[in-house]
């Protein structure tokens, strides 16, 4: 059926204060929270812009096939593809549709309207408009179909160019043999004079479907994409913020501006740029086979890592803990473990995927990087005290996370934990399981943190620095562009502030925290929509969808994405679960007999705050994310692998029992007089290196009153 054309002065600081007061560094609150938003804005302005390059010329032919990618071109195979790739701009472009593999109908659709796949057959929730609108149909010249069937005619060629028209020719798929599809390139070439020819038109040639008809067998692959208006270049655009790589979606806008049509701003897809690159073909294959091979390569490759660490969780959770040389090994090597993650999304620095077992070398890759990381993790004086070596792996994910979206996530593509440029959701920046890696890895590093840092000023400002730097990165659209990072960051390291100062939080505050990230992200996100187009993010382009009227069509559609996840996809649906009981758990683990974490709080009453900054994290990133389950999955992993290891042992937790059976108070000099020094440690000396009554008022100032109203009793 054919696709109908559109329509038309500083306070002096009290040693005390009450619980319910408000302490000198929360009265601050406002100003420090002005300094994040200047570091946020400061980031977005600073983002580098794309350079403004020559508009190409309108583009005249475009060749449509499905299933062929980079690796089905060569000079001996494809002769006239090869050649006209010498003089093209390259990328491997991803043709995710409705379906789990993409077609040929979906993809000629996608080309013609801008949005993906079939609009008559795809869910309400997909957000394709409905009926279609043919945007081809505003270029002046008209468009010409050019069937399978049928010659292509220089005369039909000729005439498209001077009326500044389009011809779509249409090419046998890789299914017949890349052979055939070369051939077809060749009849098109010889049309205009061959490749060499010094007027050659702007042609692309576009495999817009991962198979023709949808065979059995077929999988879901990046194709190839070759535009000869952009010669010897990297293809990219502003919808992947990546070199080498585009979208589908990025052809129709590309084809109206080539012709100067206005781009619909609702148009998910951005005009094709180029930008320099050495050798875009080598750079297209790349990307193409480590799209391919990363899936089966990254269960042998992060998994072997973590097993030692699941050994250790075991270990620390059974009987074996009683065991001391044992749990020590057991901390160790499950303290260890989260720094897979940070080496996982960094491994696009070596090309693994060139090996003859692909598999191989990506382990080879986690594990060395890992090693390096444990060996500086272990080698410090940190190494001496329980909480030291979880703080340090934490501190070291999160910054190595944070500097590599920083730097424009060049390394993310062809790395397991990185954005799959192959399934679409994401090409740059954190996805939601990075983010729930991030707030995680940060809370632990700042409990480990507390155990040295004891006055609640200082806790305050060094929780507000981590929330604002984890935060800005998050949500500058240079970096992170994660518009839910905002939302959960603000409330989570506010709630955390409040807690350290040792103030309880009322109603009014969780309202102003959550109305303060509301009006941060919003204001980052005009800023990005005030940039050009094509230099948008995912937060500029909200706003866009709030101008025309599509804000509740994306709010259904991640929010059927987020419980399709937990509803669709069993384990993590479990872990989800999983993750709620412990969450009740940790929060109530007198009531959930959870000894060792009762004896973690009389050692450091700090562990409480925390962990309600954890649940405040973990939950409100469940509710404002579309893939909101894998965050808290993410969280989950990185909370267990260090935390546990900060556990007294269980022989600690046995003897406060026993002070708490006689009616005594369970304190840190109870667990310190059972082989805990290095948890006590900290408070003890705070008030030994006083050693006046002044000093003892000091430490118990700082450490035990701010945390009393948040003590097990709070619950």
């Amino acid at each position: 059926m054919p696709i109908p054309p559109p329509t038309s002065p500083a306070r002096p600081r009290a040693r005390r204060a009450p619980a319910a007061g408000i302490t000198g560094p929360v009265r601050r609150a406002p100003a420090l929270l002005g300094v994040l938003a200047a570091l946020v804005l400061g980031l977005l302005v600073a983002a580098p812009a794309h350079a403004e390059d020559e508009v190409p010329g309108p583009v005249t032919v475009v060749v449509v096939t499905a299933g062929l990618t980079w690796e089905d071109v060569s000079a001996s195979g494809t002769p006239a593809l090869s050649c006209l790739a010498g003089r093209s701009g390259a990328a491997a472009m991803n043709t995710t549709s409705t379906t789990p593999v993409s077609t040929r109908a979906q993809g000629l659709e996608t080309v013609h309207t801008g949005y993906r796949g079939l609009a008559a057959q795809a869910p309400r929730s997909a957000g394709i408009p409905t009926p279609a609108v043919d945007r081809l149909a505003e270029i002046p010249g008209g468009v010409t179909e050019v069937p399978l069937d049928a010659p292509v005619d220089p005369a039909t060629i000729r005439e498209a160019q001077a009326r500044d028209g389009l011809v779509v020719v249409q090419a046998p798929s890789a299914d017949a043999g890349p052979a055939a599809v070369d051939a077809r390139v060749d009849e098109v070439l010889r049309a205009v004079g061959g490749c060499d020819a010094e007027d050659l038109p702007r042609a692309i040639v576009a495999s817009v479907g991962s198979t023709d008809t949808g065979r059995a067998g077929a999988r879901q692959q990046l194709q190839l994409l070759l535009d000869s208006g952009l010669p010897h270049q990297a293809l990219t655009s502003g919808a992947t913020h990546q070199s080498g790589i585009v979208a589908l979606t990025d052809i129709a806008p590309t084809i109206l501006a080539s012709h100067d049509r206005a781009v619909p701003s609702v148009l998910p897809g951005q005009p094709v740029q180029g930008v320099d690159a050495s050798d875009p073909e080598r750079l297209a294959l790349d990307r193409t086979e480590a799209a391919r091979v990363v899936d089966a390569a990254t269960l042998p490759a992060l998994g072997s890592w973590m097993v030692p660490g699941v050994l250790g969780l075991i270990v620390l959770l059974t009987p074996l803990a009683r065991r001391p040389r044992l749990a020590a090994v057991a901390r160790t090597v499950l303290a260890l473990a989260p720094l897979g993650a940070a080496v996982g999304l960094c491994a696009g620095l070596v090309p693994w995927w060139r090996a003859d077992s692909p598999a191989l070398a990506l382990t080879g890759v986690v594990w060395a990087g890992s090693l390096l990381l444990s060996a500086f993790a272990l080698a410090g004086p940190w190494r001496r005290r329980r909480y030291g070596v979880p703080g340090v792996v934490g501190a070291l994910v999160v910054g190595i996370i944070l500097l590599e979206s920083a730097t424009g996530s060049r390394l993310q593509l062809g790395s397991p934990l990185g954005a799959q440029a192959q399934s679409g959701g994401r090409y740059y920046g954190l996805s939601n399981h990075l983010a729930g890696v991030v707030f995680a890895g940060a809370l632990m590093a700042l409990l480990a943190l507390f155990s040295r840092v004891t006055r609640p000023r200082t806790r305050v400002l060094t929780t507000v620095a981590v929330g604002a730097v984890v935060a800005g990165v998050c949500v500058a659209p240079s970096m992170g562009a994660d518009f839910g990072s905002m939302l959960v960051a603000v409330p989570t390291f506010g709630i955390l502030a409040l807690l350290v100062s040792g103030i309880r939080p009322k109603v009014w505050h969780v309202l102003a925290l959550g109305a303060g990230s509301v009006v941060a992200v919003l204001a980052v996100s005009v800023a990005d929509w005030l940039r050009p187009p094509e230099q948008r993010s995912h937060l500029g382009r909200f706003i866009d969808d709030m101008l025309s009227g599509e804000l509740v069509t994306v709010i259904v559609r991640k929010l059927a994405q987020n419980i399709g996840m937990v509803t669709g996809i069993w384990p993590l649906g479990l872990l989800v679960l999983v993750a709620l009981a412990l969450t009740v758990a940790m929060l109530m683990p007198r009531r959930a007999r959870l000894h060792r974490l009762v004896a973690l709080d009389a050692a450091l009453p700090a562990a409480r705050p925390v962990r309600i900054a954890l649940a405040v994290g973990a939950w409100l990133g469940y509710a404002v994310n579309d893939t909101g389950p894998v965050l808290v999955a993410a969280m989950l992993g990185v909370v267990l692998a260090l935390l546990v290891p900060m556990l007294p042992g269980p022989e600690v937790a046995d003897a406060q029992g026993r002070v708490g059976a006689d009616g005594g108070r369970p304190g840190s000099a109870d667990v310190a007089g059972h082989g805990t020094a290095d948890v006590e440690r900290p408070g003890a000396t705070d008030v030994a290196r006083s050693g006046t009554a002044d000093g003892a008022r000091s430490d118990t100032a700082d450490v035990e009153r701010p945390d009393a109203p948040t003590g097990s009793s709070a619950v």
